[in-house]
Order: structure tokens, then C-alpha cells, then sequence
């Protein structure tokens, strides 16, 4: 079901999969949406068994269009801010977030800053400090986007003004006011389970970054995933989906449906 509902004065795009409890959340990546995560979000739902919740963020897909720049401290806002009302106004009190790149900082954020709120959280290709590498990739892609109808194409099927998207997403991880954004302070206050699923090939993010979680939060699970680059769930799905759903079904089995 795709519905539309209000959040700190935004409209966010809904879409949502019948299943138990607790419901499964997923924060997309830095240009993701609802729809970028195609028929993922059914799938998941069916290996789990249970109800699976997609948002786009403002400013990305069906939701309301930001011209605004983002800060520095862009995903603190939408961890601290705007996901406590979305899952008031949905009456999710206890979710697994399942995040994406920056969708899977949002999730630690959250779960660091409201502890008490999150059953389990599973990271994919999670980013919890800047490197070089993935400056260096997005500057990359930056420059190919002014010049690929391809690539831009097939952002505006996924966003309502794909060149605002995109253009708000590479900047601030340009802008070398970003480049000290770490939130591995944060990790140490994390109560909720943790899977990090991160491929070998991922050209945004080195195994740094989860070694950081590992040695950050207490109870981390690692599942690296030979070959799959910075999206494994489109990469290696039927391993993503298994292993996601064994790590949930491990982790809230005591959880009344």
C-alpha cells in the first residue's frame, strides 16, 4: 500500500507491507526512495514474515521537494527529528531499522539517541565516519551526472526533481566542512542487536567502517559479502535477504506478534 503522510510540516511517501511484529523500517541510501528499493521491500517482507515500512526522506521521490542545502548535520536531523514523528504517526514503537549507506547512519543515530525504540538494527554498507574513498567516488559520479542522460534519467524515475536530489546529496559530502562528520562517539550507547552487511566491492566504503562498529557497539554481527558492491541487496539479494531474515528471526523471538 503507497500512502502520503504529514511529518514536521513535510509530506513523506509511504509505502507499507502487511506482516508481525516488530515492523522492519528501511532508511534509504543518499539517493534513494521508496521506489530505488524496487521489489526489495516485498521480498524482505516475505523471508521475514514481517510488516515492512518504506519512506522517502523530504526532498527524495514522492515527498515533498527541498531546495535547501543540507548541513553537516543533515542525518542527525532526520534520525533525531523527523523519524521519532514518523514512527509516532505510524504507532511503531519498537522497530528493526533496516538502513542503506546513509540510511544505516540515520538508523545507528537513532538508536544510539533512543535506545529504548529500536529492536535490532541491520547496516548495509554503513558509513560512520568520512573517508577518502568515498569523496573521491562521489566526485566522481558528481562530474559524470552533469553530462550522463542515462544516469539522470533514471533518477527521475525514482524522484520528483532528481537534479535538486542529487545536487543537495554530492554537495555536502563535497563540501570539506563535511569531511569531519564521525559519529563513532555515538556507537557505545547503542543497546539493539546489530547486523552490518558490507560487500567486498564497495566503492563507497572501506571494511574501516564496520570494524568501527565492531569495536564501537556491543553486540555486532558481520556478514561481508564477496563481490557485491555498495548495494548488496541488489547485488547478492537472496544472501542479503537470508541472512537478514535469520539475524531478525534470532533476534525477536520473544517478540509478542
Amino acid at each position: 500500500m503507497n500512502a502520503a503522510i504529514e511529518v514536521d510540516g513535510r509530506t513523506l511517501e509511504i509505502a507499507d507491507w502487511e506482516g508481525a511484529r516488530p515492523e522492519i523500517v528501511l532508511l534509504h541510501e543518499g539517493l534513494g526512495s521508496v521506489s530505488a528499493w524496487r521489489d526489495f521491500p516485498s521480498a524482505l517482507s516475505r523471508a521475514t514474515g514481517h510488516r515492512v515500512v518504506a519512506y522517502s526522506r523530504s526532498g527524495y521521490g514522492r515527498s515533498s521537494v527541498e531546495r535547501e542545502p543540507f548541513g553537516v548535520d543533515y542525518m542527525h536531523v532526520e534520525a533525531e527529528r523527523v523519524l521519532p514523528q514518523l514512527l509516532e504517526r505510524l504507532r511503531i514503537e519498537s522497530p528493526v531499522l533496516f538502513g542503506h549507506s546513509d540510511g544505516a547512519s540515520i538508523a545507528l543515530i537513532f538508536a544510539a539517541r533512543y535506545p529504548t525504540r529500536v529492536a535490532a538494527l541491520v547496516l548495509e554498507a554503513p558509513h560512520v565516519f568520512v573517508e577518502p574513498l568515498t569523496v573521491g567516488s562521489i566526485a566522481k559520479i558528481a562530474e559524470r551526472y552533469e553530462n550522463d542522460t542515462a544516469l539522470r534519467r533514471n533518477l527521475s524515475r525514482h524522484h520528483a526533481d532528481a537534479d535538486v536530489a542529487f545536487g543537495r546529496w554530492s554537495r555536502i559530502w563535497l563540501d570539506a566542512a563535511f569531511r569531519t562528520w564521525n559519529v563513532t562517539e555515538l556507537l557505545a550507547d547503542i543497546a539493539a542487536p546489530v547486523l552490518v552487511i558490507q560487500g567486498s566491492s564497495d566503492e563507497y566504503g572501506t571494511r574501516a567502517q564496520v570494524e568501527a562498529i565492531q569495536n564501537g557497539a556491543p553486540h555486532v554481527r558481520v556478514e561481508m559479502i564477496d563481490g557485491a558492491g555498495h548495494a548488496p541487496h541488489r547485488d547478492a539479494r537472496e544472501a542479503v535477504l537470508a541472512s537478514t531474515a535469520g539475524f531478525i528471526r534470532g533476534v525477536t523471538k520473544n517478540v509478542r506478534p
